[in-house]
């Protein structure tokens, strides 16, 4: 497992993390609390907008200034779409414990992932899986994929990055104080390679942290025979969905229906078929 070690340290974990530490709020309609143990004695607090047991899901990594709780209002959106979503979290956000770094976040992505699987399975929830991530959430997303592509069904990437150096010197970190190179990075480029599952990448035409060409050189490294890439105009980093509105949603569902095949005319055939025998 790589050890992401010129990456942890403090003088650049501090641009990269921006931990809020949050009291466990009461639950939202329609969701469900659940702590991931990633470790003997650090806990990740994560929830999960439940829309319907056979609605797809998606398992989302937000960015790195963003809580759970941010996602209370946003998942009622992803709800009115048909979407379940699973906000999964980092060490030392909300009402996790222990400490960010890139490290811990990357090897906690597997184990939130399985214990992500479990739950689904003790709920019963069974409609297709989806990985999506936004900003820094990216990583863990393109990692969770490039080693665990199994029982997923598609990766979704918003206002995501292709290298590290970039986003370093964009966050504002003294590239001559740290002399690193791309192979100390997250490796986002060779992962997203070697990943064939169908892919999305959102982007703000404005993103003023990470340009669009980023997006356009994950979209353009991309192992995926279908692969998406959506700009919303005018959206600057934290604006994707104020600016995109309904078709921001509409865009991630309609890539979702593609590939899992609701709207195909075999789909639709099915149930005109089915309607006639009632």
């Amino acid at each position: 497992m790589k050890r992401y070690t010129q990456l942890d340290q403090q003088s650049i974990l501090e641009y990269l993390f921006h931990p809020r530490q949050e009291a466990l709020t009461a639950q939202p309609d329609n969701s469900h609390d659940i702590t991931i143990m990633v470790d003997s004695n650090v806990s990740l607090g994560c929830r999960l907008f439940l829309r319907n047991n056979e609605s797809p899901t998606i398992l989302f990594f937000h960015g790195n200034g963003e809580t759970v709780n941010d996602y209370n209002y946003i998942a009622k959106l992803y709800n009115d779409f048909d979407i379940n979503l699973f906000v999964a979290t980092y060490r030392g956000y909300g009402w996790s414990s222990g400490v960010p770094s890139v490290t811990a976040m990357m090897d906690d992505s597997t184990k939130v992932f399985l214990d992500f699987r479990k739950n689904m399975e003790q709920m019963a929830i069974t409609g297709p899986v989806f990985i999506m991530g936004r900003s820094i959430g990216c990583a863990s997303a393109i990692e969770l994929c490039h080693d665990c592509p199994e029982t997923i069904k598609g990766l979704i990437i918003e206002s995501g990055f292709a290298d590290t150096i970039p986003l370093l010197n964009r966050l504002g970190i003294d590239s001559e104080a740290h002399p690193l190179s791309e192979e100390d990075g997250f490796g986002n480029i060779s992962k997203i390679a070697q990943i064939k599952l169908p892919t999305l990448i959102l982007h703000g035409s404005a993103d003023n942290i990470i340009s669009v060409a980023q997006a356009e050189k994950l979209q353009a490294f991309s192992g995926a025979r279908t692969k998406k890439f959506f700009v919303i105009p005018g959206a600057d980093h934290n604006e994707m969905i104020s600016c995109g509105g309904e078709h921001y949603f509409s865009t991630i569902q309609g890539f979702i229906n593609e590939v899992t095949g609701k709207n195909s005319w075999r789909e639709k055939r099915r149930k005109h078929r089915n309607s006639g025998e009632k």
